[in-house]
């Protein structure tokens, strides 16, 4: 049965992809308890006007470079300790899983360096939601025995062993913070020899009501030019996989232009 602490205490939890019904039991209750919510921008707002106590502190602190909303690491880790040496139960929730791609690490040495007790509680990440929203199986007999979580963030530090060995794995590969580098991406695989039998699913907003996903062969990208994909979060599922997602896909989508993250900032009560 879960402990829930009421003072001077720090849980790092994610809460799914999206969809407010992903969130784990264990984050759910930590929500409901919790005096201080630093929540991010990839939160389902729902999950935080329906659960999180009317009297909490609820403070965003979302990254959102293109709408020029950036809150330094550096802040979101001062609040954290600032909040938990008041005594007070802080829930740092974070979207999709709290160790994945996250600033999980900061956040774990600000806390350990000022004796702050802290809880990790895993989410369901974006590729495990886009890929059952999607019908696509990140791992199938016949298609993929390997899955490999990666970013392009950072396109100078990939040598050119690496997109080789990116073009010719038979390991599904998932991409995250990469949709604005589509373009880089595709091209640097087929230069690469992979082979053009495989696909490459975008699925921007997963799990969510906006859910869209266009599914590309890289035969198709060799003749023609992919489209602009505008909205975030974008996730890129590449491998033979992707070719199930025709015969499997089950999520009504909605094909929204809207963003489903950025609505109901009225929630928050403060916004750094």
């Amino acid at each position: 049965m879960i402990q829930i602490a009421k003072k001077g205490k720090v849980i790092l939890a994610g809460a799914g992809p999206g969809d407010p019904d992903l969130i784990s039991l264990k984050a759910l209750k930590y929500l409901q308890t919790a005096d201080v919510v630093l929540t991010d921008r990839l939160v389902s707002p729902e999950l935080i006007e329906e659960y999180a106590r009317k009297d909490a502190e609820v403070i965003y602190v979302g990254k959102q470079c293109s709408k020029g909303i950036w809150t330094p690491q550096k802040d979101i880790n001062e609040l954290i300790v600032e909040f938990a040496l008041q005594d007070k139960l802080v829930l740092r929730l974070k979207g999709g899983d709290a160790t994945l791609f996250s600033n999980v690490l900061d956040e774990l040495h600000a806390v350990k360096s000022n004796n702050i007790p802290y809880e990790i509680i895993p989410g369901i990440s974006a590729a495990f939601g886009a890929a059952s929203y999607t019908g696509i199986p990140l791992t199938a007999r016949g298609y993929s025995r390997g899955v490999r979580f990666l970013t392009l963030y950072d396109l100078n530090a990939v040598n050119q062993n690496q997109w080789q060995d990116w073009a010719t794995t038979e390991d599904t590969l998932v991409f995250y913070m990469s949709g604005q580098r589509l373009d880089v991406l595709t091209k640097q695989l087929l230069n690469f020899g992979i082979d053009t039998s495989k696909g490459i699913a975008v699925v921007q907003q997963a799990t969510t009501p906006n859910q869209k996903t266009s599914v590309f062969s890289f035969e198709e990208i060799q003749s023609k030019s992919l489209p602009e994909f505008e909205y975030v979060p974008t996730l890129l599922i590449i491998g033979k996989v992707v070719n199930l997602h025709h015969d499997f896909a089950w999520f009504a989508e909605k094909n929204s232009s809207e963003s489903y993250f950025d609505n109901h900032k009225n929630i928050y009560q403060n916004a750094i």
